[in-house]
């Protein structure tokens, strides 16, 4: 894959900001009642499975009532709480669905997952070291990535983060490697750990001692219940997560070359980072249309239903431009984020999506270097004019 011009960069800026410009003037009802309906489906869900978990009279009642508990939450993280907080109906006003107030249904507080997720993910997407979503810390998913020891058992970290997943989205503000290493001292953390506490918490008492105790005499049901509906809400939100970033072909960046971005390379490294599933309408409700997730980090305050109408002009913009538009079927993008975490448990590089992001950053380096009069090392001056004579690329005048 050839890089874009600057010419067509700013092309490709211009136009996904004009289809911004147009969704957004068309914005109105349509809009307005879906996130109506999907927050009617969510209360009707929830109502359903807490009074089917205590009182069906069957194994079938019992999981029928959990499975209802678990839409109800999938739905509230998904498609309700994670997009209000993206500020995506702030404009019909509604203090219930203002992104910057809303505070949704898991352990993680509201303003820590606006910090790490709409500041710092959707800014740094996926360039080492800024973005601390790739990976969460905990996993090696590159060889640009140095290899350690206990990346021999990421496979069993990635279990158990799925299963745990509310609870690790809820402490990720607490950055524990940078703690343990000493860059960040512990008492920075003190209150974000204090509305952790508050949170989870709040969280732990609703689902685990208030519900239980409303039907005393079953409170084992209904904890067990709960515990249940909250882990398939954890496996099927890191699931989704994971398929949007750490596919086999989403790409990696270095701080490097993503220094003084225009808009349209902002625009670029979003779509090479990001990865689309495709499937039938509910799955793409269920995964609050993150199955759009390169249109969703081009336009992540755009309601998230307006994204399958919107894929049509993006998806044409890439063939125009000979950017590659990253979409399987579902399935087959969550296979490769399992070969990805295995393959990087174990040492050594291996061949990556991140090449042509690294062999570009030696061309931008090598462009701003004879801007300036200077030269690169002359091994790496050597390897900008072989990847361009392969690639075709101009050097920069």
């Amino acid at each position: 894959m050839t890089r874009p011009s600057p010419e067509q960069l700013d092309y490709l800026a211009q136009s996904l900001d004009e289809l911004r410009e147009r969704t957004v003037a068309d914005l109105g009802e349509r809009d307005a009642e879906y996130i109506r309906g999907m927050i009617r489906l969510h209360r009707k869900l929830e109502i359903g499975g807490r009074l089917l978990i205590p009182f069906s009279l069957t194994p079938i009642g019992f999981t029928a009532g959990v499975m209802s508990l678990s839409l109800a939450k999938i739905i509230e993280n998904m498609e309700i709480g994670h997009n209000v907080m993206h500020g995506q109906y702030d404009w019909m006003n509604d203090a219930n669905l203002n992104g910057k107030n809303y505070e949704w249904d898991t352990a993680c507080d509201g303003d820590s997952w606006r910090v790490t997720h709409n500041f710092e993910h959707h800014t740094y997407t996926n360039i080492l070291g800024k973005d601390r979503d790739y990976g969460y810390g905990l996993l090696r998913l590159t060889g640009e990535q140095r290899w350690r020891p206990r990346r021999l058992l990421q496979t069993f970290d990635y279990v158990m983060l799925s299963a745990f997943f509310q609870w690790g989205v809820a402490l990720h503000e607490m950055e524990f490697d940078r703690v343990m290493a000493g860059k960040v001292p512990l008492s920075e953390k003190k209150e974000m750990l204090k509305q952790f506490a508050k949170k989870g918490s709040r969280q732990l008492f609703k689902d685990y001692v208030f519900y239980p105790l409303l039907t005393a005499p079953l409170a084992p049901k209904v904890i067990a219940g709960n515990f249940l509906a909250n882990l398939n809400r954890n496996l099927w939100a890191s699931t989704i997560i994971f398929c949007g970033h750490f596919t086999e072909d989403a790409q990696t960046f270095t701080r490097a070359e993503c220094e003084n971005e225009t808009r349209g390379e902002w625009y670029y490294r979003q779509m090479l980072g990001s990865s689309n599933f495709t499937g039938g309408r509910w799955l793409h409700v269920m995964s609050g249309h993150l199955s759009y997730q390169i249109e969703h980090h081009l336009f992540p305050d755009i309601p998230a239903h307006r994204y399958p109408e919107m894929s049509v002009t993006v998806r044409k913009l890439c063939e125009e431009l000979g950017i590659t538009y990253n979409s399987a079927p579902f399935l087959k993008q969550y296979g490769t984020v399992l070969k990805r975490i295995v393959r990087h448990s174990f040492p050594g590089p291996s061949p990556e999506a991140t090449a042509p992001a690294s062999q570009n950053n030696v061309l931008k380096l090598a462009d701003a270097a004879k801007a300036k009069g200077r030269q690169l090392f002359p091994s790496m001056d050597a390897a900008a004019r072989r990847f361009r004579n392969l690639t075709g690329q101009a050097e920069a005048s």
